[in-house]
């Protein structure tokens, strides 16, 4: 730690000290003594009220314990009286929303969403990168098109042609012709700005609706290099070059298909970062800075070459009309900090109190965005001046007010206008569920999206309703009556104030990065629910899922559902739980339960804890591979914690469980850069040990919350590692390790 000398009387760690003075300052009419008196200004301002909503949740959490333990899971009707008696349970508002200054990606354009750990530059680069994505690659190197053959190496003509089929069917599907098909292609030609004319082996016709046609790349006379097509606000690019390999097989010389792909991405600072120190907020913070100044790039080791990532630029065409087009080339940026609970031990008060660290990410985030609000960025990421922060963790309308205050406190200390922050409510809290009408309210004038996500929502489901029973197995939880309720009741609320046109309803996360056939068959659901963006784990993922979009006219849906039934709250109210105390269930279904969620704990904390890798892929029991993040060790953990409560399964089971999965995640991670086996010495793993402490201390963690064990024991292996750690982990990003944007 620094002395407080320049630093607000803060003590501040020397890595942070350094990087606010001499990266994020660097360029702007800012001091660091001002920073850091205005972030310890913050601190005192909010640390009391953060302290007195947090022991809010408590006093409510023992209250609906000690009401379970009295009658179980007993009647709705009595539940809801009596959350109600205790203020959990607030009367039903009809907010309205009144946010401007929205750019149209989140107001008018409905597409999937990235959430990319801002602590590995390469993949926050191609998150942001990934706002156009090549059709053609998603479908010839996945299983979204099923293979009929053993692909030869290299590049495969028999795959190529089944890719070229599969999109001339999407062609026909999205952007039909008047007459005949894509696939009777043989020439697109331009000769004019406004006119696009299609030669087929019977003859000439043009698009089924000429106003598809959003204009075109200048070739060689009427044959252009690019053709730009448009449907429900997203773009798609024919890009014509007969030279390449696959414009030369192509009937048309169509070398690719480039779609509109991920309209936003939110870079990540909590949920799937492992962040527990100085120079670890200094990497995620130096990834923001470099996005949204354009400066931010990578190197690495890729197929045995070396590759430099850099921010794209726009892409240029002429439009429809015959005058410039210039669309974004990359996704509208958000940043997630992170929630009321997080305190950071690299900045002390100067009684040595650690510093609420979701105002150090406010003040970051915001000051950062400055290169961009002013001007002097190299690429512009807001078109109307406004700076998107996602807010996690929320308990109900209060805590969403203090969110709302901090980030109007941050605009004063920064001169910027009123309502320049907007804020992205996570519904991922059973307080913020029942209550969202009031907590959307509190926010009225800054609030851009809301998002529902299962894994957190289901943990603290499980924490709330700890003392009802035991709760049914982990994939049991998407039948419950709570979470239908839940993704309905989400929707309804933000359509009937006023989302449409304004903001993003969101959906969660598809989890299972290589089973993208299964993405396509399924993800399809979520704009058809009415949510204009949901979340894919990869640029691929996000080009094709953006074919849902193609398929669906979300605003066209919103409208429709804006006229049916609220979902009734009380649906959120049933707890889920077993039937006769878990009596009747299997033993042998018990051990699989145990097992699964022991193994999925233990995947997901040899990383965080071993590597400092706080998100990416990790193979379930059966070896297919998740992408996680702490939201997923938030229900595993509060499952077995549930089940070890209520004697379903004992502890010394859930020792010899964890023991037996612990050689199971070393034999999946042998080949892991720089991994300890836990086998080696399970007293001595600061893994395994943080996998039982998650677990033995799942009951009395503040709503289940997994942050405190795996920072504790993150930060003993990074003490008994060294610059050993550092190494290993560097090894494992440059060997390319699986992340939410490869």
């Amino acid at each position: 730690m620094s002395d407080a000398t320049g630093t607000g009387g803060l003590q501040v760690d020397p890595a942070l000290r350094d990087f606010v003075a001499d990266e994020l300052l660097a360029g702007l009419d800012l001091e660091p003594a001002w920073f850091w008196s205005t972030l310890a200004e913050l601190d005192e301002r909010f640390a009391g009220r953060v302290g007195q909503l947090l022991r809010r949740r408590d006093e409510l959490q023992q209250q609906i314990d000690d009401w379970h333990r009295e009658h179980g899971a007993g009647d709705v009707e009595a539940l809801e009286a009596f959350l109600t008696e205790i203020g959990y349970l607030l009367p039903v508002e009809d907010p309205t929303v009144r946010v401007t200054r929205v750019d149209r990606e989140i107001a008018e354009v409905p597409g999937p969403q990235l959430v990319v750990p801002a602590t590995v530059p390469r993949y926050a680069l191609n998150a942001a990168n990934a706002r156009w994505g090549s059709l053609f690659d998603a479908l010839y190197g996945t299983d979204a098109l099923p293979s009929d053959h053993e692909p030869a190496p290299g590049y495969d003509e028999r795959r190529g042609a089944q890719v070229i089929a599969e999109a001339d069917r999407l062609l026909d599907r999205f952007f039909p012709l008047a007459e005949g098909s894509h696939a009777d292609v043989v020439a697109y030609r331009v000769p004019s700005p406004g006119e696009l004319a299609v030669e087929t082996s019977a003859g000439r016709t043009g698009l089924g609706d000429p106003a598809q046609f959003a204009g075109h790349r200048p070739g060689d006379g009427d044959r252009p290099a690019a053709v730009l097509l448009r449907r429900n606000g997203l773009h798609l690019e024919l890009t014509i070059d007969p030279s390449t390999r696959v414009g030369g097989q192509h009937h048309a010389g169509v070398s690719d298909a480039v779609l509109e792909s991920a309209v936003s991405t939110i870079v990540d600072l909590e949920d799937s970062v492992a962040t527990v120190d100085g120079p670890d907020k200094v990497g995620a913070y130096r990834t923001w800075l470099g996005l949204r100044t354009g400066e931010l790039t990578a190197t690495f080791g890729k197929a045995g070459r070396t590759v430099t990532r850099e921010v794209h630029g726009d892409r240029t065409y002429v439009g429809a009309d015959g005058e410039e087009l210039t669309l974004p080339g990359r996704s509208l940026l958000l940043v997630r900090n992170v929630g009321h609970h997080m305190r950071l031990d690299a900045v002390r008060t100067a009684d040595g109190e650690p510093i609420l660290e979701e105002v150090l990410d406010a003040l970051v985030s915001a000051t950062a965005a400055l290169y961009d609000l002013r001007g002097q960025s190299r690429f512009t990421n807001t078109r109307t001046g406004s700076v998107y922060v996602v807010k996690p963790k929320m308990h109900g309308p209060d805590e969403v007010s203090l969110s709302v205050e901090l980030l109007a406190a941050v605009e004063q200390a920064l001169g910027l206008e009123p309502t320049t922050l907007k804020i992205g409510i996570m519904d991922e809290e059973k307080r913020t569920s029942v209550n969202l009408e009031a907590c959307i309210a509190r926010a009225a004038d800054r609030v851009i999206f809301v998002n529902t996500g299962f894994l957190d929502r289901t943990g603290d489901e499980i924490h709330t309703d700890f003392e009802a029973g035991p709760v049914v197995r982990k994939d049991d939880q998407r039948s419950q009556a709570w979470l239908t309720t839940y993704e309905d009741r989400n929707v309804d609320v933000a359509l009937r104030a006023g989302f449409a046109g304004q903001a993003q309803i969101g959906k969660g996360m598809w989890a299972k990065p290589a089973a993208m056939r299964e993405m396509l068959d399924t993800k399809g659901g979520h704009p058809r629910a009415g949510a204009n963006t949901a979340w894919v784990p990869s640029p691929t993922a996000a080009t094709l899922h953006a074919l849902h979009y193609l398929e669906t006219d979300v605003l066209a849906v919103q409208q429709e559902l804006r006229n049916r039934p609220l979902a009734d709250r009380r649906g959120l109210l049933v707890p889920p739980v077993l039937p006769n105390g878990g009596a009747d269930l299997p033993e042998e279904e018990k051990r699989h339960e145990l097992e699964t969620n022991a193994q999925s704990i233990l995947g997901y904390v040899v990383r965080w804890v071993g590597l400092g890798i706080g998100c990416s892929t990790v193979p379930t029991l059966e070896g297919v591979g998740l992408m996680e993040d702490r939201a997923t060790l938030r229900i595993s953990s509060q499952q077995i914690a549930n089940w070890l409560h209520h004697g379903l399964v004992e502890e010394g089971q859930v020792r010899e469980t964890f023991a037996r999965m612990a050689a199971v995640v070393d034999e999946q991670n042998a080949d892991e850069p720089g991994y300890q086996p836990m086998c080696a010495d399970l007293d001595g793993s600061p893994s395994f040990q943080a996998a039982l402490d998650l677990v033995f201390s799942g009951r009395r963690e503040p709503n289940g919350y997994t942050e405190r064990a795996l920072t504790t024991w993150r930060q003993r292996a990074k003490a008994g590692e060294g610059d050993g750690e550092s190494r290993a982990r560097e090894a494992v990003v440059a060997d390319g390790a699986p992340s939410p944007a490869p």
